[in-house]
Formats: C-alpha cells, structure tokens, sequence
C-alpha cells in the first residue's frame, strides 16, 4: 500500500507507508508524540530527533510488535 501525493518521504515514512498494520496515528497513540513530532519524522529528511524522541520511537514500535529501531532509518 503506497500512500502520499508525491511528497518526498524519508526512510522511515517510506517504511511506515509500507506497513498494513501500522499508520501516522497508531504510531503517535503508542509513543504519546504528537501528531508534528511524527510528521517530521516521516517527511523531514533534516530533522534530528532528540534521544528521548528516539527511545519513545523505539518503545513504541516495541508495543505494536515492530521488530525494528528507528536509529536503521535514520543518518545520525
């Protein structure tokens, strides 16, 4: 399921897009981010997430039994 109007995407909201089971929302829901939080983390190629940022990420993505870190999709 590919999703987006052409926006430029970065790794992580290319992979996020990918997922049948996983979405923007569901996401923010299980990292208690906000909506503009996860939003730069899908479309802002420049943005660099502070660690507790990440470590939310990556709690999150544990809850919805995701077997990945957010630091893979990320140039830090």
């Amino acid at each position: 399921m590919i999703l987006g109007l052409g926006k430029k995407r970065t790794r992580f909201g290319r992979w996020l897009d990918n997922q049948e089971d996983i979405n923007q929302l569901e996401l923010e829901k299980a990292t208690k981010l906000s909506r503009p939080t996860i939003s730069r983390l899908c479309n802002d190629r420049d943005y660099i997430p502070k660690y507790s940022t990440i470590y939310r990420i990556n709690k999150g993505l544990r809850k919805l039994k995701k077997d990945v870190k957010v630091e893979d999709f990320l140039q830090i």
